[in-house]
């Protein structure tokens, strides 16, 4: 009866995994605005609702590099009514444990500081953030948002 529509405003480009940055960097790259769609129009406020229970976020690189983090899943708990949206920002787009692994740690001084699949000093990838729920009456909904975002070691923090 209704359909789930994700859309995100990007707040931040580049960042910068170093150690000297900010660590709400990360959780601020976007705001992430779900909205809830009718399918037909005898769809009312006070019939349906959604609960969104997870989201994933997954790396696809745009720079011709093959090495991704791997992707997660988080648990979150949004109720969202028909017409209605909610706007979410504060998101954890990579894992803590991700900085220590490829191809993030090849960014580091003390590895190069370069890519191994490109040569370059920064990646860059398609993040992907998909958001799972269903209706009170218990339909499925899905729906996913990406944006572009670069990542550095040590070239001056968020941008």
């Amino acid at each position: 009866p209704v359909e789930l529509v994700a859309t995100n405003t990007q707040n931040l480009q580049i960042l910068d995994i170093g150690p000297n940055t900010d660590p709400d960097c990360d959780l601020d790259v976007a705001t992430v605005r779900l909205a809830l769609i009718p399918k037909r129009e005898d769809v009312t406020t006070d019939v349906t609702q959604v609960r969104i229970t997870r989201y994933r976020v997954s790396y696809t690189r745009t720079d011709g590099g093959r090495q991704v983090p791997a992707s997660f899943v988080r648990a979150m708990d949004a109720l969202v009514t028909v017409g209605g949206a909610v706007n979410f920002s504060q998101f954890l787009i990579v894992e803590p444990d991700a900085l220590t692994q490829s191809p993030f740690v090849a960014l580091q001084p003390q590895n190069g500081g370069r890519d191994p699949d490109t040569g370059r000093p920064f990646v860059k990838m398609t993040v992907t953030m998909e958001f799972y729920g269903e209706t009170l009456g218990g339909d499925r909904v899905y729906d996913s948002t990406q944006f572009p975002l670069d990542f550095c070691y040590g070239c001056g923090g968020c941008d």
